[in-house]
């Protein structure tokens, strides 16, 4: 395979507080509609990102080091996790998916709604202590 060819893996940052699991996942280039997260029984994060468009065939590529999608990580939570309840936010090309902790997971499939053009949040709870959270009542929220 050659080098340009190479997807390297999507670093994540992972953070944990007495009631949250936090994971940061840089993806850069993509917009909300392009992102899934999920969260399965077993204690596991997936985090996607489509591929974007690429200009493959209209330059000559020098080097290539990231690209715009692609993005693809799957890792194990350090604690049973409710996925109902994530809260999700992309912005700056930064994705990060807020878990509150649980006895037991709760498996999910969370797509993000645009909220500007490469703007994105999913909203599943009130913040501390945990209260489950409507898409509208958060827009009321966000929007005064």
């Amino acid at each position: 395979m050659r080098e340009q060819d190479e997807q390297p893996i999507l670093p994540v940052n992972l953070y944990r507080s007495e009631d949250r699991v936090t994971v940061a996942a840089p993806m850069p280039g993509i917009e909300p509609d392009d992102i899934s997260v999920e969260v399965t029984d077993d204690g596991r994060l997936i985090l996607w990102g489509a591929l974007r468009g690429e200009l493959k065939g209209v330059n000559e590529i020098l080097l290539n080091e990231w690209r715009a999608g692609g993005y693809h990580r799957e890792l194990r939570l350090p604690s049973a996790v409710d996925g109902v309840h994530a809260n999700v936010t992309y912005g700056n090309g930064v994705l990060v998916v807020s878990l509150p902790v649980s006895d037991h997971c709760s498996p999910a499939r969370l797509t993000l709604t645009a909220i500007g053009p490469t703007q994105g949040e999913h909203a599943g709870n009130a913040g501390h202590p945990v209260r489950p959270f409507t898409a509208e009542e958060h827009r009321a929220a966000r929007d005064p």
